[in-house]
């Protein structure tokens, strides 16, 4: 390849035709800038130059997209980082061998969620990353895709908050493993200090009213065959607080009838044990063992896919139209802990692997916290009516909080 010297101008590129071999123009202001001349007549503008004793060639551009004197400026800017100690070629490399957000989100998903998370909760995750990043986000280098998009993206979903707040967990969890794996620098995750949108848990509750209602729905549709099945389900459901899956997916080998106990060799929680009591063995002994799952559905060796027949009939002619299948473990746990029968306990039989998950129904165990109340109230009111014959159960429970009674 040839070489020869000269400023670098509009003029002189112009001037440089084709050969039959190509050769490079070096510029005589500027040291290791140049221009590239190849057969066909395309020109390239470059940089020459040394770090760690090895010769670099890198490629600024082509003359037409960028004029000599913006050409020049790159180069400048190129040299300089070459002299702090940079290597823009090995940069530029390192930078194309990148991992994109769309590799790394399918590397998320094959290694990491389908092996780790359950069916439904991967099938989440991934109708997300692929919903609301990839397609305008996908093929951005991962390091590229920063918070102010993320951010964008969340703000865009404000109508959505449960969804948009997913979101950036999942996002999270998909830098995390790129961190873990070396894929990314640490502290490049662009969920990192975004404020998470408020979201209004959704708490529903039967009554004993409403629990009337549902059961004389329940009597009127159970000996419908087209709903017996779906009513033993729903019957199931309320009385274990079990989830909605655990029972769907239940098989007579994970009954024990004996002990009153059902033993699930997975969950959303993984393996998990549900006490049985005498009205959930009930609905138990009254199905017929037609195949090898408890719920059967069209074919009795595939688990029932969901209840929405019957549970449209029963909350209609109960008159319950916007509760939900997970309202009945919902009632389940508020029984027990209206009963005073204590969060660990009802925690343990919805099978929470932590406390703070049951602690949404610390509202409902409320027979101590009713009782000070009243002992309270009683006593201010009794004070304010400078009333000494208040009511003896009152005074009790006053003495106990040390509150005097006058």
């Amino acid at each position: 390849m040839g070489e020869r010297i000269a400023k670098l101008t509009k003029r002189s590129v112009d001037a440089a035709r084709p050969e039959a071999e190509r050769y490079v123009v070096w510029d005589g202001a500027l040291k290791g800038f140049g221009l590239r001349v190849e057969a066909s007549g395309t020109k390239t503008f470059l940089v020459r130059y040394r770090i760690a004793g090895r010769k670099r060639f890198l490629a600024i551009g082509r003359f037409g997209q960028l004029t000599p004197e913006q050409a020049r400026g790159h180069a400048q800017a190129i040299l300089a980082d070459v002299r702090h100690g940079r290597d823009p070629l090995e940069e530029r490399r390192s930078e194309r061998a990148a991992i994109t957000v769309a590799e790394l989100a399918n590397r998320f998903l094959a290694e990491h969620v389908g092996p780790k998370r359950k069916g439904a909760t991967a099938v989440h995750y991934s109708s997300l990353i692929r919903r609301y990043v990839l397609p305008k986000h996908g093929p951005r280098k991962a390091h590229d895709f920063v918070r102010s998009d993320l951010a964008r993206i969340h703000l865009s979903m404000r109508d959505r908050p449960y969804q948009a707040n997913r979101l950036l967990a999942v996002v999270a969890s998909m830098y995390s493993f790129a961190e873990r794996l070396g894929l990314l620098a640490d502290g490049c995750n662009p969920a990192a200090r975004i404020e998470r949108f408020p979201e209004a848990r959704r708490e529903r509750f039967l009554t004993m009213e409403e629990l009337a209602r549902l059961g004389e729905a329940f009597r009127r549709f159970e000996n419908d065959g087209r709903f017996r099945e779906g009513i033993a389900a729903l019957r199931l459901l309320l009385f274990t607080g079990a989830r909605l899956r655990e029972i769907l997916h239940l098989r007579w080998e994970h009954v024990d009838m004996e002990r009153c106990l059902l033993f699930l060799p997975d969950s959303k929680t993984g393996k998990k044990t549900i006490f049985l009591n005498t009205p959930a063995l009930a609905v138990l002994r009254s199905l017929e063992c037609v195949g090898d799952c408890v719920i059967v559905g069209a074919d009795p060796r595939v688990p029932r896919a969901d209840l929405k027949k019957p549970w449209a009939a029963v909350t209609e002619a109960a008159n319950l139209p916007r509760l939900r299948i997970h309202d009945l473990r919902h009632s389940f746990a508020s029984v027990g802990a209206g009963a005073g029968l204590g969060l660990p306990i009802v925690g343990k039989l919805l099978g929470h692997m932590q406390a703070s998950t049951t602690n949404r129904y610390v509202h409902l165990d409320a027979d101590p916290i009713r009782r000070a109340a009243d002992a309270i109230g009683e006593t201010i009111a009794a004070a304010l009516n400078n009333s000494s014959d208040s009511n003896p159960s009152s005074k009790s429970d006053a003495k106990r909080l040390s509150i005097p009674v006058r």
